[in-house]
Formats: C-alpha cells, structure tokens, sequence
C-alpha cells in the first residue's frame, strides 16, 4: 500500500494560514508570505525538500487550497498556480459541489470528490499505484486525515513567525503520537522536521 506523507510550512505557533483567505491573501491576513519565504528566498539551499514535496504519485487537497471561492463553483477558476500547476500528478481536490474534472499542462489533473475523505484517499491510492499519496493542505484537510490515523509521515516547515490566529494545524485531531526521523535542519528562514506518525 503507498505511503501517505503529508508536507506543511507552519507557524512557530502552529498556523499554516492566518485568518480570512481570500483571492488577494490566499495565505490570509498578517502571513504576507512569511512561511514560505525559504521557498522563493533560498531554493538552492532547501532544493532537497522542495523536490520531495512535488515528488508522490497523486495529491489530496481541501476546497480551500484550490481557490477562494464558497458554494457553487466558478468554472472559469483552474486554481492558484496558473496553466501549469507544480504537482505534473493526479490531484484530489475535497469539496461539497459536484464539477467535472480539471485538466492542466504538466500532467496535473484535478479531480473533485464529493464523498468524503476516505473516497479521496482510495481514489488517491489507486492513482498513484506503488508511488506515495501526499495530503498537500489546508490544516482542516489535514487534521482531517491525521484525526483518521491516515497520514504515515508528517513533514514541517516551521518558519520563525508568530501569526496569533488562522488555520491552525492539529486542531481536533486528539491523540497523534509522531516520532522523529532524522535531525532537525534548516537556516533561518525555516527549520525542517520529520515525523513517522504511529498509529
């Protein structure tokens, strides 16, 4: 059965997103691309995780991380990332309202469920074959997962930034027991941490 991993930039806090995201502030307000600074700052130094972070068979995101927009969709919106999304996967997008499936440049794919986390999840799987699945955000999707003791191997990137409100990670979730692989690094932008998360 594939891996499931599941990366995230995060708040010393434990924010991923401050509050109120909108189509201007998709991070919300007062995160003004502070937790992915080392992303578009240093990506010579942090090559390594950028690449793991785009490298499973198939992709698992909330509504929410695809676009602003609530209820009934806006088919003329194909997500943040412009022709060429960075996933070049099958990406599984969580959501209430019913859409037909998104092609892109590159190989990405997105394709919208409407029965649950666990359909994602299968669906995810089967697309991905030997390759890992990787739940990609928001929080609420990924509480989500790690509430369902879904998620094998959490990756943080923990920037030195204090938000105060938002999306917050581990909300819900009760009892997550995560071990550490490896050794803490990072620069002063982000430190990187690995979790093998036990079920």
């Amino acid at each position: 059965m594939s891996k499931v991993t599941c990366d995230m930039a995060v708040s010393l806090d434990g924010f991923t997103a401050g509050p109120n995201q909108s189509l201007d502030k998709p991070f919300g307000e007062g995160e003004d691309g502070r937790l992915t600074r080392w992303m578009t700052e240093e990506p010579e130094a942090h090559a390594e995780v950028l690449e793991s972070i785009t490298a499973a068979g198939a992709f698992i995101m909330g509504r929410n991380m695809f676009g602003p927009s609530r209820g009934d969709w806006d088919l003329e919106w194909t997500g943040w990332w412009g022709d060429e999304p960075p996933y070049h996967a099958p990406v599984f997008v969580l959501t209430h309202h019913e859409r037909e499936p998104v092609e892109m440049k590159g190989g990405t794919t997105f394709t919208f469920v409407t029965e649950g986390i666990e359909a994602a999840l299968a669906q995810a799987r089967e697309a991905a074959g030997d390759a890992a699945v990787a739940i990609a955000g928001g929080a609420h999707t990924v509480n989500q997962y790690l509430a369902a003791g879904a998620i094998d191997e959490l990756r943080l990137h923990v920037a030195p930034v204090v938000l105060g409100a938002g999306e917050r990670l581990f909300e819900g979730v009760g009892d997550v027991d995560l071990e550490p692989v490896g050794k803490p690094w990072g620069t002063d932008l982000v430190t990187h941490l690995t979790y093998r998360v036990n079920r």
